[in-house]
């Protein structure tokens, strides 16, 4: 059963198109409860599989290696009809962080969809790439090189969507303009920054909180200055690093409009035998 459920996405050979099927989920349908997925506090989790899931076509998305490197989901769905290969932070596991496994699992499923022609939405709430001398010694850097090289390589259409935190290096990797992402959205929740509000204060602020007489006052003070300043989507559209900052409910709408804007999309990569992946 679940064979054939994945055969149904994707098409006989790369030549071919995704198999599109009639849809009857409205294109412009909006869920309010979107709204209020996204926990006020920063360091809350929640399910990003409820963003998903209330986002494709009949709410019917089916997760692949659901057991392996759960900080990262992969899968497919539709959107209007159209079949995606849909990347996202896990949020409830690991924080969402990206670590060696659920660099391998992410970069793996973002070949397998380009080799066969299925658009690929990502979703972003990642805090970074999990620390620790068993990661370093694992070599963290080498594969998560593998992840950036799998979405910097697709020449299909992709489209990403920041839920809330976007941080340093692993906010790169996540299919972001900086790599040849397509279109590039922004939920008004998202935190767009090198680092986190908390750490960055420490180094930026760092004399100002040694002299002040309340040091946990200040640490707070500058750390809600820093959110307003440094850690939003506004400021990132202004560099031209987000396309658009959209309401959550809209979300379904607006990737259907991109994927239509990107329907005849035609790139291809620097001519070469073939580039050097990192192994």
């Amino acid at each position: 059963q679940g064979i054939r459920r994945l055969l149904s996405f994707i098409p006989q050979n790369n030549l071919e198109d995704p198999p599109r099927v009639a849809c009857q989920d409205d294109a412009n349908r909006m869920d309010e409860a979107l709204l209020s997925i996204v926990p006020d506090n920063p360091n809350k989790p929640y399910d990003m599989k409820d963003v998903i899931t209330r986002i494709v076509d009949d709410r019917d998305f089916f997760e692949v290696h659901e057991h392996y490197a759960a900080n990262i989901v992969v899968g497919f769905g539709r959107l209007n009809g159209q079949p995606v290969g849909i990347v996202a932070n896990q949020p409830a596991v690991l924080a969402g962080v990206l670590d060696i496994d659920s660099s391998k699992k992410g970069g793996r499923f973002v070949r397998f969809c380009d080799a066969f022609n299925i658009p690929i939405i990502t979703f972003v709430d990642v805090p970074g790439f999990l620390p620790g001398t068993d990661q370093e010694w694992g070599g963290i850097i080498a594969n998560g090189a593998k992840l950036l090289y799998a979405f910097c390589e697709a020449t299909v259409p992709k489209i990403t969507v920041i839920t809330r935190k976007a941080y340093g290096g692993a906010y790169d990797v996540m299919s972001s303009k900086h790599i040849r992402g397509d279109v590039n959205l922004a939920w008004p929740s998202a935190e767009i920054a090198v680092m986190g509000p908390k750490g960055a204060v420490e180094i930026i602020f760092k004399k100002e909180i040694n002299a002040a007489a309340d040091r946990e006052k200040a640490v707070e003070e500058k750390t809600e200055e820093y959110r307003e300043r440094f850690a939003n989507p506004y400021s990132a559209a202004e560099r031209g690093y987000i396309d658009e900052i959209i309401e959550p409910q809209e979300t379904r709408p607006r990737l259907i409009q991109a994927l239509e804007m990107l329907e005849n999309k035609i790139d291809s990569n620097p001519r070469k035998k073939h580039g050097n992946i990192p192994l």
